[in-house]
């Protein structure tokens, strides 16, 4: 275990309560990660691995700040990210997570800065899939064409269609969308053609 002079100066320096905090954080990253690397970044304890930033501590006069250099990727991130760290304002060593869950969260970073994927929290659901409208989907069966190019498009610019074609309020607007869909379609065409860079 490798320990920076100047970290010990850094703790030394700080308010008691920040004392117990860094010291605590420096003893469980050194737990999770033998290899880990001390250095000072902004005039503030970094640990690094690789050269790459797995988190850095630090202590102001009244709180303490924990920030994972990556945190928003992490599996096992804290729900609150901000300028503070992914803990806020840390007064105590009872401001910090669990050993456990600080350990989930120093091994995650660990990994990202080795380069491993580290699976992510979905942010939102995903889309349902896009819906054809039956007069759509009949005037498709009748230009085979036009339907193996809708085929053959991703599910965006299907989506461009379908969102057209169903948007349409009067049945007038919608026929008239679904003939110019099967031309531009047998043409080749996405809905969007005339806005391609050629």
């Amino acid at each position: 275990m490798s320990r920076d002079p100047r970290i010990d100066a850094y703790i030394a320096k700080a308010r008691p309560f920040a004392q117990d905090i860094l010291t605590h954080v420096r003893e469980r990253v050194h737990a999770v990660v033998p290899d880990v690397e001390e250095t000072l970044k902004w005039s503030m304890p970094a640990y690094t691995r690789g050269g790459a930033i797995l988190l850095i501590a630090a202590a102001f006069k009244a709180h303490a700040a924990l920030n994972f250099w990556r945190g928003q990727e992490l599996a096992s991130s804290h729900d609150t990210v901000g300028a503070m760290g992914q803990f806020g304002k840390l007064k105590s060593l009872a401001d910090l997570p669990s050993d456990a869950k600080l350990d989930a969260m120093i091994s995650d970073a660990a990994r990202l800065a080795a380069g491993a994927a580290v699976p992510r929290k979905p942010k939102h659901a995903p889309k349902p899939p896009a819906e054809l409208h039956p007069d759509f989907a009949a005037a498709l069966s009748a230009d085979p064409k036009a339907k193996a190019t809708l085929d053959s498009f991703p599910i965006s610019a299907q989506r461009d269609y379908f969102g057209w074609i169903a948007e349409a309020k009067q049945e007038a607007t919608r026929a008239k969308r679904i003939a110019t869909a099967v031309e531009w379609l047998a043409e080749g065409k996405r809905r969007l053609w005339k806005y391609e860079k050629c």
